[in-house]
């Protein structure tokens, strides 16, 4: 029998790792209908002001979508993972080989993400990723200033 943790791997990381990769295609809805729509939520983004409640979470969602096409590759390297009752979290790397805004980059970013179940189905609450020191910084790649 698995545990918590790899049964809530085994049921939210496929269907994550297929949002994020629609995601870097254009295409939100897989995203979106990951997330909770109940607050609170948050995201500390990597090129974005930190965004809280839905209203503005669901925008910042739309205004990263907008600037991906072209993936070609998603990965999440799960570095950590826990899962008791009805929370959960993922620590981990995000390997990206995408388009943004048109120009073809690959990039890692630190990423980790809160989980809370609702109705009996996981839903992400929380997201915070960073790029690792090593990386190129956010105006090299979605092409504004970065502000919190």
């Amino acid at each position: 029998m698995p545990s918590p943790t790899e049964a809530f791997l085994a049921e939210m990381l496929p269907r994550q790792t297929a949002a994020e990769r629609a995601m870097h295609n254009g295409n939100l809805e897989p995203r979106v209908a990951l997330w909770s729509q109940a607050d609170p939520v948050s995201v500390f983004g990597a090129w974005l002001p930190i965004r809280t409640g839905w209203a503005d979470v669901s925008d910042a969602f739309k205004r990263v979508a907008a600037q991906f096409s072209d993936s070609r590759e998603y990965r999440f390297e799960v570095i950590a993972a826990g899962a008791s009752g009805d929370l959960a979290y993922t620590i981990g790397f995000e390997h990206n080989t995408v388009s943004v805004n048109g120009k073809p980059t690959t990039y890692t970013l630190r990423a980790t993400h809160v989980y809370r179940r609702e109705n009996g189905e996981w839903k992400i609450v929380h997201r915070h990723a960073d790029r690792p020191p090593d990386e190129p910084g956010p105006d090299e790649r979605l092409g504004g200033t970065h502000s919190r």
